[in-house]
């Protein structure tokens, strides 16, 4: 049975939370990657950024519906969610677009598991770690390269 350790990539470019959007941008087209791990000072993952992160920065704002109800103006949207797409937006570091609440897999964990975490979570890069050390990364190429060996 394939396990992570056996389809990931091992040579992992990261990325630091103070990595600025522009250079994040640079990185990811010389290197031709569509995510990368944040990690801090010792090297621990700390976020994980990926194309879509940046692709979110450019949209539009999605002004919220606003309801009058008699002399009350009430808001369908909360306003800590438009907060945070007015804060991507403005982004100039990788610490303020990345995920924080990163899925992660072991390096035992087997290949099964890991399709069914992309496909149900719907995340397409996962970190595979130890403690909180990057040991690789997983891609859905890398599963499809697993699935020919």
């Amino acid at each position: 049975m394939l396990k992570a350790k056996d389809i990931m990539t091992k040579d992992v470019i990261t990325v630091k939370p103070t990595t600025t959007i522009e250079d994040l941008a640079r990185i990811f087209i010389e290197k031709n990657i569509s995510g990368a791990p944040v990690v801090d000072n010792n090297g621990d993952l700390i976020g994980i950024v990926t194309e879509n992160d940046l692709i979110s920065q450019n949209k539009r704002l999605h002004i919220p519906t606003v309801v009058r109800l008699f002399d009350a103006f009430i808001m369908l949207e909360s306003p800590s969610r438009i907060e945070k797409e007015i804060k991507k937006m403005a982004a100039v570091t990788v610490a303020d677009i990345c995920v924080r609440d990163v899925i992660t897999v072991a390096e035992d964990t087997p290949v099964e598991d890991i399709a069914t975490i992309m496909s149900e979570k719907k995340v397409h890069l996962i970190p595979v770690v130890e403690g909180r050390n990057v040991r690789g990364i997983i891609g859905k190429m890398d599963l499809i390269k697993g699935m020919v060996k």
